[in-house]
Parts: structure tokens; C-alpha cells; sequence
């Protein structure tokens, strides 16, 4: 994507948290450079643009697990073409799930590791479509990480971790968010880690990362088909390299036990969906037509076209799990400064462990046993012991029902 469009949608050219890294880059250089270092989750758009970020610091090794093996390929790709790694560097690239066994057999063979970075995740809240899917999500967000923290301290304890979380986190209104919430409770209740300084960060919406509304636009053209755009909607973006700065800071420059959250202001970074359609439309080469039905915006491709334009389709913001407004501090929490200029974090006091003890034990039973009947209402009450505040909202529509 060109950068005039990642300015577009992020409202700044240059990256707000630049001096950031500057500021912090001793400490940086004392935990990577020279460091065996693992990266979960590491072929998607914030691990990759992560891993690019970690090797301008030199580490000894830097191991990247990821079930996507065509992003994994990618990641390959990108680093010998643009000569990233230098060849001292033990760089692998494992095609493997996380939180299966084999993890854990290739942990004991390449680890221990001074620092791991983890990314892996179900992320979109239209993947929370019943039971099943749910249980996925939190299988893949909350207990195979459990898993994997029980394997790191039985093969050698890192120095220091860090798991992405994500806005939806505070004040959780749908799964997606309520799992995230979930994740920053295990990795702050008691010391799953023994000493290790662990940290996490919620943030906003990646512009144009994969699968995101501004990525999908390009497939939309390519397709001929109208692109879609949630009417008087506003949502706060970082570019991929914002990101990797966010999660570099987290995972370096926070004290251990809080989760980074941006310093983005509704003034100055709050930006309006519909214009961000209408300059990528015409960096397209089209001029924008507004449609209000779906049907006709379909029907309208060829003969907006054939007149220079593209039709973008206005849908209701109406679907379940959406937020009013976008907040990355609960209600109930408070950040503090912690001597950056573009990051403050939340403390996180953890959860009570025989809780969530019992949480995770239900939660696994019911992934495990297909015979064990389980209903989105149960699984709710069963995060809500952890996670309280998780208030869903089930409007009855989903994402997958629109363009």
C-alpha cells in the first residue's frame, strides 16, 4: 500500500512513535542484540512487520512459528530480498500450530529463548459465529497460550514476554474482545513466568493489514465489485510500522505486569471511514458513488465504471459486538505514565488464581469433549468470572451478511 494512502488513513506521514524507539533503543539493544529471541504468530501483518523490526537489532537467533505457511514464505521472501539478516543470524521459519505438541517438541530442541514475542490469534469478531467458533477463539487466544507458558517455563524460563492484546479488551462488548481480556488476565495472574518481565498492548486498527475493511478494498476493485464502508463510523489507525513500534516499546520500555496502550486523541487521530474510501477510491483512478442498497451498488459496477466512478456501498453500523466508540482503558482502570511520550500503560493486578484456574479447566473440558454441550450463554458466564465486565452485544446480524 502507498503511503500516501497508509497518511490517509492514519492521519500523520511519519511515525508518532519514532522518538519513542530513540529514546528506548539502549534498552532495546540489551534485550535483543545478540539474543535468542521467538516469535508466535509471526507471519501475519503485526508479527512480520515485528520480526522485520527485531532483525535491525541483530539477534543471535530469531525463530518464527506460524501456521501460515504461505506468510511464512512471504516473511522468507522479504527478508533475504531486501538482505535483512545477517548471515550469522540463526533465522527458521516453522510452519507449525502453536499449541500442539510438536510446539513443545521444537521448543526443547531450539529454545531456551531470552525473549518471546506472540501474535498468533483469532482477531475478527465475526469469526465468533456459535459455540464452535467461539470455543476456537478461545482455544487459540487464552488456552493454547496457557500451554505455551507452562512449555517456556519448563524449557527455560525467557527473560521477557510479550502478548498482543487489542482495544476490544476494555469493556469487552463481543468474544473477540472478551478473549483478549481474558489472555492479559493469565498472563498477569500470579507468575506463569516466574521472573520474567511481562507485558502486553492494546491498540488500534492496523491500516491495511490483512483482512482489515481497507485491505479488502483493493480485492473489491480487482473484482469489480462495490467496496463497502460503515456509515458515520470513526476508528483510530496505525500504519504496520506504527504497530511493530508499539509492540517493541511494549515489550522493552514498559515495567513488567502492564499493558501499553496509545497516547491517540479523538482531536487529532479519530478519522472518519467515508474519506478514507473516497481517497483510496481515487487514487483507483475513480470518482466516488455513494450507494445505501446493496443490490443496486452491485448492480452498478459496470456503468459507474464506464463513467469514471466506483460505487461504495453505506451500510448501518448494526452488526454484533460493535463498539459505539473505540476506548483502549476499562472503565475501571486508570493509565500511568511510564516515560514515553506516545505510551501510557494500564497496571494489571491480575485475577484470583483458583478462579482462573477453574475458567481455564472448563473452558479446555468443553474444547476437548464434543459430548459436552456448551451454549454461547454458558460460555459467557464462564469468561465472566474472569472477566466481569464482558457485557455482549447481539444485535442477531454479522459482518459475513454484508459486502
Amino acid at each position: 500500500m502507498t503511503p500516501e494512502l497508509v497518511a490517509l488513513a492514519t492521519g500523520h506521514r511519519e511515525s508518532r512513535w519514532t522518538a519513542d524507539l530513540t529514546a528506548s533503543d539502549a534498552r532495546a539493544r540489551d534485550a535483543y542484540a545478540g539474543r535468542r529471541v521467538l516469535v508466535i504468530g509471526g507471519a501475519g501483518s503485526i508479527g512480520s512487520a515485528t520480526v522485520r523490526a527485531l532483525l535491525a537489532y541483530a539477534p543471535a537467533a530469531l525463530h518464527v512459528v506460524d501456521q501460515n505457511e504461505n506468510g511464512l514464505a512471504e516473511v522468507a521472501r522479504d527478508i533475504r530480498g531486501a538482505a535483512m539478516a545477517a548471515a550469522a543470524v540463526d533465522v527458521r521459519l516453522m510452519p507449525l500450530d502453536y499449541g500442539a505438541a510438536v510446539t513443545r517438541r521444537f521448543l526443547d530442541a531450539a529454545g531456551p529463548y531470552d525473549a518471546v514475542l506472540h501474535f498468533a490469534a483469532l482477531k475478527h469478531v465475526r469469526s465468533e459465529k456459535d459455540p464452535a467458533s467461539v470455543l476456537q477463539m478461545l482455544d487459540t487466544n487464552v488456552v493454547k497460550q496457557a500451554r505455551l507458558l507452562s512449555w517456556l517455563a519448563e524449557a527455560g524460563t525467557p527473560a521477557r514476554y510479550f502478548a498482543v492484546s487489542t482495544d476490544k479488551a476494555a469493556d469487552p462488548v463481543n468474544f473477540m474482545g472478551a478473549s483478549k481480556r481474558l489472555m492479559e488476565q493469565l498472563l498477569f495472574t500470579g507468575a506463569p513466568l516466574g521472573g520474567a518481565v511481562v507485558t502486553s498492548a492494546r491498540f488500534a486498527n492496523v491500516a491495511f493489514s490483512a483482512g482489515s475493511l481497507l485491505e479488502s478494498w483493493s480485492a473489491r476493485i480487482a473484482k469489480r465489485q462495490p467496496l463497502a464502508v460503515p456509515r458515520d463510523t470513526r476508528r483510530y489507525f496505525v500504519s504496520l510500522d506504527e504497530a511493530a513500534a508499539i509492540c517493541l516499546l511494549a515489550a522493552t520500555a514498559i515495567p513488567a505486569g502492564h499493558v501499553a496502550v496509545p497516547r491517540l486523541t479523538v482531536e487529532t487521530d479519530l478519522r472518519e471511514l467515508a474519506p478514507i474510501a473516497e481517497g483510496f477510491v481515487r487514487a483507483a483512478g475513480y470518482a466516488t458513488a455513494w450507494y445505501d442498497d446493496e443490490a443496486e451498488a452491485r448492480g452498478a459496477v459496470a456503468r459507474e465504471a464506464a463513467r469514471g466512478a466506483w460505487p461504495v456501498l453505506r451500510t448501518p453500523r448494526d452488526t454484533d459486538g460493535e463498539k459505539a466508540e473505540e476506548t483502549f482503558v476499562g472503565a475501571h482502570e486508570a493509565a500511568v505514565e511510564v516515560g514515553l511520550s506516545q505510551l501510557r500503560a494500564v497496571p494489571q493486578p491480575g485475577a484470583d488464581a483458583a478462579t482462573l484456574r477453574e475458567v481455564l479447566a472448563t473452558l479446555s473440558r468443553w474444547i476437548d469433549d464434543s459430548s459436552v454441550r456448551a451454549d454461547k450463554g454458558a460460555i459467557a458466564a464462564c469468561v465472566r468470572r474472569v472477566v466481569p465486565e464482558f457485557a455482549p452485544q447481539a444485535s442477531g446480524k454479522s459482518l459475513d451478511d454484508r459486502v
